[in-house]
């Protein structure tokens, strides 16, 4: 049970990170930027708000588009 809130948690922090790239990049909702760059909505939706087990080859198409590495991603985790 504890690892499922662990595991909740994590995936809402991951959603809140990229949702705020998101926005650093102008892009004030989820559904232009996720057209944009041919993603599919309501899945990218679920992902910046945790609701969404989010695999490691999308989340390094997500961090591509956003020129950010994966240690910088993460890296910025520690800093808040």
């Amino acid at each position: 049970m504890k690892s499922r809130k662990i595991l909740a948690a994590t995936l809402e922090e991951i959603g809140e990170e990229l949702s705020h790239l998101r926005m650093k990049k102008g892009y004030d909702t989820v559904l232009n930027f996720a057209l944009e760059h041919k993603l599919p909505p309501n899945q990218y939706w679920k992902i910046e708000n945790g609701k969404a087990n989010i695999t490691i080859k999308t989340l390094l198409k997500l961090l591509s588009i956003h020129r950010v590495s994966l240690e910088e991603f993460f890296c910025s985790f520690k800093a808040k």
